[in-house]
């Protein structure tokens, strides 16, 4: 009886375990996503490949050796090369060869705009175009392209209005949301590929405004300019850089949001050029030391190191010191947040900015201007220097004195610049180990300007007494590019 009792036990848990089991299969195929990948793409990606083409360019080079058109990525970035470099040396040295590249793109416009990189046209002598049925177009013109954002737009001739795709909400994209890549690999024509967005926002040191989307669908060389789509169709980013030891794909890519994207190629479209928005600021990341230093909970925001005197910012009253935490209400995390919210504003548009100056917090209205190209290229002009032993005292590892003629001389220090000068620092010193270098002058400490070594030392005897690790020091190099080092006290 008791051994019947026992099976009829076990024989009702092997029933309930075998109804569990059903009811989660019954769940796993009720609910796709949870069970496999997305169903076919077949019928989107059906739509979708006339409307991506093929580039193909060819460039005569002078020089023997010559590189081709933005062969390598910028140094510093995780990888090596952009994915569309395909070449052929058809001349001997010393005589003129042709260089051959193989890149894809997208149409946008059905009366021939064309989407594809900057990097895969530049340079070029001629561009043809290859549609997915056999037909080829030449390029007439090319509307416009950004290094910056490494895109560019092209116009097409066709006698019937073409194929084309439309641009969906990148922001709107998720980690885990599946893509479907098209494009033109190791010339082999139109090829398909899945998988998901495996990150947002990522800088890979491509370019000043870095804000891509990472990928681990398959993209490979000559897949440079295809159109990056969600499952509903829609262009969510153009496809633009890999990371690979070989070409191939290893499962990371990237693509250039579409609402970056559909910013810059309507400024081609309209100017044949980009306008970018301008504030007028030099910024760097608030460490947790310079957080510290301005007595901060946590870093934040984009430190204000310099601001032109002409600018924007300038205009509006913003300092070197400031801490911008929110730009137009958008809240400003880290540096790099800053230029690509500022980039994207429009010209002449009032906006309004939070600060952070003295511990309180500040509002105050820009009216933003136009990037100048050649800001990056300004520098200051600077006189020939001649050899002087100045005198000065010891503070924090580090020689300071007045900022005398003499000493102006000694280190070619512009004449705009008013502080303290730094004549020497010990070796190992925490000022040293911060890069802190004789001819460096500080501007202010604890963002309060400074002008005899008095000043400093009134200055640091404050941190000090306040209890603080570290000082916040202003410097200035002797051109007047200016950064805020956080020093330790002790």
């Amino acid at each position: 009886m008791g051994r019947g009792k026992r099976q009829v036990k076990a024989g009702r848990r092997a029933l309930t375990g075998a109804a569990w089991a059903m009811g989660l299969c019954l769940l796993l195929a009720a609910v796709p996503g949870l069970a496999r990948g997305p169903a076919s793409v077949a019928d989107v990606a059906e739509g979708l490949q006339d409307a991506v083409v093929n580039i193909s360019t060819t460039q005569t080079l002078q020089g023997p050796g010559e590189p081709g058109p933005m062969r390598k990525g910028p140094k510093g970035s995780p990888f090596e090369e952009f994915f569309d470099d395909f070449f052929e040396d058809e001349g001997p040295d010393g005589m003129p060869r042709k260089v051959s590249s193989l890149g894809s793109g997208f149409v946008i416009d059905p009366s021939g705009l064309i989407v594809t990189n900057n990097h895969v046209i530049e340079g070029a002598d001629e561009i043809i175009v290859n549609f997915i049925d056999g037909s080829k177009l030449k390029v007439t013109k090319i509307l416009g392209h950004d290094p910056k954002t490494d895109l560019a737009l092209l116009k097409v001739e066709p006698k019937e209005p073409l194929k084309a795709v439309s641009f969906g909400n990148s922001s709107a994209m998720r980690v885990g949301d599946w893509v479907m890549a098209i494009g033109n690999p190791f010339g082999l024509g139109g090829s398909v590929t899945v998988g998901i967005i495996s990150a947002t926002k990522r800088d890979i040191n491509a370019g000043p405004y870095d804000d891509f989307i990472q990928t681990d669908a398959a993209i490979n060389r000559g897949n440079s300019g295809g159109p990056l789509f969600n499952m509903e169709g829609e262009v969510i980013g153009v496809n633009t850089a890999i990371i690979s030891p070989t070409g191939g794909s290893i499962g990371i890519g990237f693509a250039v949001p579409s609402n970056t994207a559909t910013k810059v190629l309507n400024q081609l479209k309209e100017y044949g050029e980009t306008r970018r928005g301008w504030l007028g600021v030099h910024v760097q990341s608030v460490t947790e030391e310079i957080a510290e230093g301005l007595g901060l909970v946590e870093p934040m925001g984009a430190l204000v190191a310099s601001v032109a005197p002409d600018g924007p910012a300038a205009a509006a009253g913003i300092e070197a010191g400031d801490v911008i935490l929110d730009f137009d209400g958008q809240e400003i995390n880290s540096m790099r947040d800053l230029p690509r919210a500022v980039v994207g504003t429009a010209i002449d548009k009032d906006v309004p900015v939070k600060l952070l100056r003295g511990g309180k917090t500040l509002n105050v209205t820009v009216k933003i201007g136009r990037l100048p190209e050649d800001e990056a290229e300004e520098e200051d002009e600077i006189e020939e220097t001649l050899p002087v032993a100045p005198e000065g005292e010891d503070l924090l590892g580090l020689t300071i004195a007045p900022l005398t003629d003499d000493l102006r001389e000694k280190y070619a220090i512009s004449d705009k610049i008013e502080g303290v000068v730094i004549t020497d620092v010990e070796p190992d010193s925490p000022a040293a180990r911060k890069n802190v270098k004789a001819g460096d002058v500080i501007v202010e400490v604890t963002q309060e300007e400074v002008h005899q070594p008095h000043d400093v030392i009134d200055r640091l005897r404050a941190v000090k007494r306040s209890g603080r690790g570290r000082v916040l020091l202003l410097l200035s190099d002797a051109k007047g590019e200016l950064r805020f080092v956080a020093v330790p006290t002790s």
